[in-house]
């Protein structure tokens, strides 16, 4: 008998960098859709009441840091993943760098929402929303992303890949401070147990 489908998974994506330069990674947020407006409030109710969109590069990286440890402590933990994948330098075009890390990245993070939140051996019904940009609106993203959606593992989970500009939703933004966070690991300021014990974020 085939397992009954999960309820709807949202995966958050963005970026820290440029696809195909040494210091690009993505930020991933996983939740299921019927919990993302309660995490949303958590972490809109730790900023400034007047804060409009929140681009970590623009902030202070105390400040940032301060962020994600009070969201941390806050945050279901049981109902969230957050990921950060090191892509760094590779050869080739952008387009499809980005959509080859995206597809990296949610297998990687759904493989841990699988066994940390679901408690499952499957997983199915996950949307991908990913920030607007000039990598992700082309039409080599797109083949690459409906390519991995046909053949690639636990990518085929994924119904659909959206792009959607950050400043209209609070969890893309907290998808760019938890890509954001590479530079951290980067110039050695943090290390990977760090990353999890203090922020919950998992660098694979």
């Amino acid at each position: 008998m085939t397992a009954a489908l999960n309820k709807k998974v949202l995966c958050f994506i963005d970026e820290y960098g440029t696809a195909g330069e040494a210091a690009f990674a993505l930020g991933a947020v996983l939740v299921h859709a019927r919990d993302a407006g309660r995490v949303d409030r958590r972490f809109t109710g730790l900023l400034e009441p007047n804060a409009n969109e929140i681009h970590a590069v623009n902030l202070d990286d105390g400040y940032l840091q301060g962020l994600l440890t009070r969201f941390g402590a806050e945050a279901p933990a049981d109902r969230l993943v957050m990921i950060n994948q090191k892509i760094g330098a590779r050869a080739g075009s952008g387009p499809i760098i980005y959509a080859q890390a995206l597809v990296e990245t949610v297998k990687i993070g759904l493989k841990r929402f699988q066994k940390d939140v679901l408690g499952r051996e499957t997983i199915g019904n996950v949307e991908v929303i990913v920030d607007h940009n000039h990598h992700n609106d082309h039409d080599d993203f797109r083949r690459e992303i409906e390519r991995s959606q046909g053949h690639d593992g636990r990518f085929k989970g994924v119904n659909r890949v959206v792009t959607l500009d950050s400043a209209a939703s609070r969890l893309l933004q907290l998808a760019d401070v938890v890509a954001y966070a590479r530079k951290w690991v980067d110039d050695g300021s943090y290390g990977a147990k760090a990353l999890r014990d203090q922020f919950g974020i998992q660098t694979p």
